[in-house]
C-alpha cells in the first residue's frame, strides 16, 4: 500500500524501512506534522502513518476523505488527537499501536522518580564543575513510600511491580482493576483515598473526557504536602496551572512529566536557537524541584521495533481486507 508518514524523524524512517522489507509497502516519508496546511501533501495516498501530535480534527479529516484517504495508521498507542466520529462518518478506518513496549515507559517513570528524589541530574553537573558537597542533594528512601499508581494497564502494571520490588507500599486506582496485580503487587482503593495517602503518585491512564484534568486544584488539595508526582501518559491529565499553584504552596514538592498538555508545537523538534513562548512552560522550568523530558519514555530500540511492526501489520492487514484486531471501533 503507498502511505504517507506524516511528522517523520530519522528513526521513524530506520525502523519502518527495516521492518518494511517483510512487507513491501510503498512509504514516502514527511517531515511537517499533519494538520490544516499539510494535509493537500496526502493526495493520492490510500494511507497515511501519524502519530501524537498530528491533528485528525474534522477539517483535516475531511480534506483527507476527499483526497482518497481510507486508512490512518496510529503509530502510537492513544488516539485522542483523533476524532473518531467524524473518521467514522467519512468511512476512514483508524488503527493504532496498541502495546509497543510498557517497559520502555514504566522504567522511565522509575528513572524519574529516582532522579528527582536522589537528584543525580544535579550531582552529575555540579562534579563536572569539582563541587563535591552534598548539601540540597538529600533524598528519601523509596523502601516503604507509599506510591499511588492511577491506571492499570500495562505499563500502570509494570510500574507497579518494580516499585513493589523496591519495597514501596503500592495502592492502585482503576475502573477496571486487575485482579493479579491487586493480589499481588499491590491494594486497590478509591481515588479520594489514594490522592490523600501517597508521598509518590504516578499517572498511567489514557486521556478521555472524563479524565481532563484529573489532576486540578482540588485533586492537589487532597494530597499531601510535599507529594511527588509524575506523569508519563498524556499532558492533559494534569491542570498545568494548578500544578503551578501546588509547587509555589509546596503542597507538590517534586514534579516530574514527559508530557505536557501544550506540547504538541514543541516536543520532537530542536527549538534550542529559538525563544519558547509558551509562558506556562517556561514557568514549569523555572522551579528546581521539576523535572520535563520531551516525550521520550517510550523512546527504546524495542518499543520502536515493535511500533514498526505492529503499523505495518496492521496496514497489511486492511489493505488485505483481513480482521485487523487494532482497529478502533466507536
Amino acid at each position: 500500500m503507498k502511505v504517507a508518514v506524516f511528522g517523520s524523524k530519522s528513526y521513524d524512517r530506520l525502523f519502518l524501512e527495516k521492518v518494511n522489507q517483510k512487507y513491501d509497502h510503498d512509504l514516502y516519508f514527511i517531515t511537517p506534522n499533519l494538520d490544516l496546511v499539510t494535509a493537500a501533501l496526502a493526495k493520492e495516498f490510500p494511507a497515511i502513518c501519524v502519530f501524537v501530535n498530528d491533528i485528525l480534527d474534522r477539517p483535516v479529516l475531511e480534506i483527507l476523505a476527499d483526497q482518497g484517504v481510507k486508512l490512518i495508521a496510529l503509530r502510537c498507542a492513544g488516539y485522542d488527537n483523533v476524532d473518531l466520529k467524524v473518521a467514522q462518518e467519512l468511512g476512514l478506518s483508524v488503527v493504532r499501536v496498541p502495546a509497543y513496549s510498557p517497559y520502555a515507559v514504566a522504567e522511565h517513570a522509575i528513572a524519574l522518580i529516582l532522579t528527582l528524589n536522589r537528584k543525580t541530574h544535579k550531582a552529575y553537573n555540579r562534579v563536572r564543575e569539582g563541587n563535591f558537597a552534598l548539601e540540597g542533594l538529600l533524598g528519601f528512601d523509596l523502601h516503604n513510600r507509599v506510591v499511588g499508581i492511577i491506571g492499570t494497564g500495562k505499563i500502570g502494571r509494570i510500574t507497579g511491580q518494580i516499585l513493589h520490588g523496591f519495597g514501596c507500599q503500592v495502592l492502585a486506582y482503576d475502573p477496571y482493576p486487575d485482579r493479579e496485580f491487586g493480589d499481588r503487587y499491590g491494594n486497590y482503593v478509591d481515588l479520594k483515598d489514594l490522592l490523600t495517602v501517597s508521598d509518590i503518585i504516578s499517572l498511567h491512564c489514557p486521556l478521555t473526557a472524563e479524565n481532563h484534568h484529573l489532576i486540578d486544584d482540588k485533586a492537589i488539595a487532597l494530597m499531601k504536602p510535599g507529594v511527588m508526582l509524575i506523569n508519563t501518559s498524556r499532558g492533559a491529565l494534569i491542570d498545568t496551572q494548578a500544578v503551578i499553584k501546588g509547587l509555589k504552596s509546596s503542597q507538590i514538592g517534586h514534579l516530574a512529566l514527559d508530557v505536557y498538555e501544550r506540547e504538541s508545537n514543541m516536543f520532537f523538534e530542536d527549538l534550542s536557537a529559538e525563544i519558547i513562548q509558551d509562558d506556562i512552560f517556561q514557568r514549569l522550568l523555572t522551579f528546581p524541584n521539576v523535572i520535563i523530558t520531551g516525550h521520550q519514555a517510550f523512546f527504546t530500540t524495542d518499543a520502536l521495533e515493535n511500533i514498526a511492526e505492529t503499523t505495518l501489520s496492521n496496514i497489511a492487514q486492511i489493505e488485505q481486507g483481513k480482521v485487523c484486531p487494532n482497529q478502533i471501533s466507536i
